[in-house]
């Protein structure tokens, strides 16, 4: 099982060496100040098991076969979780030590002490809040979109989301069935998947993934592909989604009737697909090209927020993403906007509406904080 080829050698080192001195300075700052005995070697055991796990999780579906890669996975992604937190509140008391570092050494020793023992309490009950948060069924969020000019027949039109499902090591079958009910029980107008189904090869997850065969919906059940679904083999992927029922749209658009009215329905391959495949450029004007111009509405599915510019300009009321799983827990909120215009909620871009779902699984560590996982049902209505 060789390592995927767009993960470059260097980058590996990179990596490696950058989470060893990382996990050297937790280790640095916080045993020192604990007391004498078994606790100090547990925490330095922890950060050794990490260092070595958090790699090997990424590097499982290449390395073993099941259920061993999924074990690793799940002992890396727990301990990314707690070790992101972990090294924030690590940073965040030596900004305290800072404020303290008037007192005298007898003074200044019980917080020292105190600090150094509360940092992974706290680390380790943020993270398991975190995780029951992530392992609950999603919350359904209703979002009212005002459309200028509505005709009567689509006033209340529904469209269910569902995004970032991130099927694989951490999230099965039994998830995805929970998820499906919910979406159903919506009874949306049009259900869409706005990308990242997967996690991982279509051997590993396709029994996983077909609960999503029961999806249902009047007008149907539309998709696009997401980054992860590219790293996971689009080219095996997307045949799979379309036999599950699933009608993917790839720079391309279907036209719904409701009386006298239509609604164009358009989605776009993932904003890096040409990182993949030269020819799967995302482009939300050819996905547009020959949709009837007295459409009332024009929707467009497209993962990543950052193609609202594109969509705006070719001419969208309303574009459905996700991508950014809300940040999915801090700090992570505050890098989202490094790469992406907006983050999550219901946003203007010009005369276009961006919403961008929060995620319906999650990436990586199993743990939510801040940012609940949903399903979406938007409605459209008169301006």
């Amino acid at each position: 099982m060789a390592k995927p080829s767009h993960v470059p050698n260097g980058l590996i080192v990179v990596v490696a060496v950058v989470l060893a001195l990382l996990h050297y300075y937790i280790g640095a700052r916080l045993l020192p100040a604990w007391p004498d005995g078994p606790w100090r070697a547990l925490g330095a055991a922890w950060l050794v098991a990490s260092l070595v796990l958090m790699p090997a999780s990424m590097a499982a579906p290449y390395m073993v076969r099941q259920p061993l890669a999924d074990r690793l996975a799940w002992g890396g992604y727990v301990a990314m979780g707690l070790f992101s937190t972990l090294l924030i509140l690590t940073a965040l008391r030596d900004l305290s030590l800072l404020g303290v570092s008037w007192l005298s050494p007898a003074s200044r020793g019980p917080w020292l002490a105190g600090s150094a023992v509360a940092v992974p309490a706290a680390a380790l009950l943020a993270s398991g809040v975190g995780f029951v948060n992530a392992q609950r069924r999603p919350g359904v969020v209703d979002v009212a979109v005002p459309i200028a000019n509505l005709p009567s027949e689509l006033e209340g039109y529904t469209l269910v989301q569902i995004s970032d499902l991130h099927v694989g090591p951490t999230i099965k079958r039994r998830f995805v069935q929970r998820v499906v009910e919910l979406a159903n029980s919506l009874r949306p107008d049009v259900m869409t998947v706005t990308g990242d189904l997967v996690d991982g090869r279509v051997d590993d997850l396709v029994e996983h993934i077909a609960p999503l065969a029961g999806l249902h919906a009047r007008d149907g059940v539309f998709g696009v592909t997401g980054n992860h679904d590219y790293y996971s083999g689009a080219q095996h992927w997307v045949p799979e989604f379309r036999r599950l029922g699933i009608c993917m749209l790839t720079n391309e658009h279907v036209v719904i009737e409701h009386g006298h009215a239509r609604l164009v329905l358009a989605g776009v391959t993932d904003y890096e697909a040409h990182n993949f495949f030269a020819d799967e450029r995302s482009n939300p004007h050819q996905a547009l090209l020959g949709a009837p111009p007295d459409a009332a509405v024009r929707v467009l599915l497209a993962h990543q927020p950052r193609s609202a510019e594109a969509a705006h300009a070719a001419g969208f009321d309303l574009q459905l993403s996700g991508h950014t799983h809300g940040g999915q827990f801090w700090p992570w909120s505050l890098v989202v906007p490094l790469q992406q215009p907006y983050t999550a909620g219901l946003v203007r871009h010009g005369s276009l509406w961006v919403y961008i779902s929060r995620g319906t699984g999650y990436w990586g560590p199993p743990k939510r904080l801040g940012a609940p996982s949903e399903v979406t049902r938007l409605r459209l209505t008169k301006a």
